[in-house]
């Protein structure tokens, strides 16, 4: 396997009112991050946090080309980005010990 080494081109927070970060995910224009309240979209180029969806966020964050899925509480909830609207969910495979999600 070929490997090389990293560079880190930028660094983004803190955050104001986040006491941490639970998941990342990029949607090929804004970065969206967790913060246990709420999944907040941010625009890389600048890092300025562009929206956020109030919604319970305490681990794992994914997008699969048309929607965001979040972990939290147990449950895995599908969101519609643009409404912000929760269009299903389902038990997570942890049951509330759940910490990442791709």
């Amino acid at each position: 396997m070929k490997t090389s080494t990293a560079h880190i081109l930028r660094e983004y927070g803190p955050f104001p009112g986040a006491e941490g970060v639970h998941g990342v995910t990029y949607d090929g224009k804004n970065v969206w991050f967790a913060t246990g309240d709420r999944l907040s979209a941010m625009d890389p180029a600048s890092g300025e946090v562009q929206r956020s969806i109030e919604i319970p966020a305490n681990a794992g964050t994914a997008f699969d080309g048309r929607h965001l899925y979040q972990i939290a509480d147990g449950h895995i909830r599908r969101i519609d980005p643009e409404t912000g609207r929760v269009l299903a969910t389902i038990p997570s495979p942890a049951g509330g010990e759940d910490s990442g999600l791709a």
